[in-house]
């Protein structure tokens, strides 16, 4: 109550006052109270829910008539892996906005998947087998991801032949997401589990990256992380008669909630997304030139 009353610059009373009118009105006790604590009752939990979703369809509202006409204006605000965004999302916003004068945009990165709605996100980039089934999704390209060493790793180590040959390689997982357990794919469809170990685990592709290149192990990461060691020669791929099975899937998805699809502002971001990962997107060509 406290707390609630400091946010809405109000009295404690008068918070306390407005919530026995509303159960007054609704005929339930939507609050218990005790001399320690208050929780939710169950109508308490009903009306909670209800309330939100009518808050959400008056801030989407808010949009709506705040971007109203063909010009893109307001505040973009897009949600992106850390590693990915900063390499390829965070580059395309200065002529975003140099383009468009109204606009201003703010780049959230975050490894953890973000609510749309609740944290006022207009489009999320999404590597993932499921895109959210309360959002539109626009794929925009399928990702590659190999097993990769540096050419002197392999040399002291040896060159893996078979995915049992992991077992006597120190092999860098994505810490917290793939349980240690790499699921390999033959080109026949058979898939192989093997368990994986490093003494010691990132869960930032960039620090596994970084880890493989000073020659400390194999990895499996994407081709958009990779793609330029791997032209230049820095890293190699192993085992490339397998492909490995990720937990983010592999198509990069543009995710954005159906209020979000007439916007402006939404519209020109996804037209410069589409010039960037379309018809192939940066880091094939450099793989593929390299």
């Amino acid at each position: 109550m406290a707390a609630a009353a400091r946010l809405l610059g109000c009295t404690r009373a008068q918070i306390s006052k407005q919530v026995g009118e509303l159960e007054r009105v609704f005929g339930a006790r939507l609050i218990e109270r005790n001399s320690r604590k208050l929780h939710l009752t169950p109508a308490g939990e009903i009306f909670l829910q209800h309330a939100r979703r009518a808050l959400e369809e008056v801030q989407r509202t808010e949009l709506a008539v705040r971007n109203l006409g063909d010009a893109p204006r307001g505040t973009l605000r897009i949600s992106a892996a850390v590693g990915f965004g900063r390499r390829y999302i965070a580059p395309l916003l200065p002529d975003i906005v140099a383009r468009h004068p109204e606009l201003e945009c703010e780049l959230i990165l975050n490894d953890d998947l973000v609510d749309l709605s609740e944290d006022n996100i207009d489009l999320a980039l999404r590597m993932t087998k499921a895109p959210p089934e309360d959002a539109i999704a626009r794929k925009l390209c399928d990702l590659e991801r190999v097993i990769c060493g540096a050419p002197a790793y392999v040399a002291r180590q040896g060159l893996p032949l078979t995915p049992q040959d992991l077992l006597h390689h120190q092999c860098f997982s994505y810490l917290t997401r793939d349980q240690g357990i790499w699921r390999l794919r033959s080109r026949d469809g058979q898939e192989t589990d093997i368990p994986v170990r490093a003494r010691f685990q990132h869960n930032n592709s960039d620090c596994i990256l970084e880890a493989v290149l000073q020659g400390h192990g194999l990895a499996i990461l994407p081709t958009y992380v990779c793609g330029e060691a791997l032209a230049d020669g820095r890293l190699l791929t192993v085992l490339d008669d397998y492909t490995p099975d990720s937990v983010f899937g592999r198509h990069l998805y543009a995710c954005y909630t159906p209020s979000r699809v007439r916007l402006p502002k939404v519209r020109v971001f996804l037209e410069a997304l589409e010039n960037l990962f379309q018809p192939m997107p940066p880091w094939s060509v450099l793989h593929e030139s390299g």
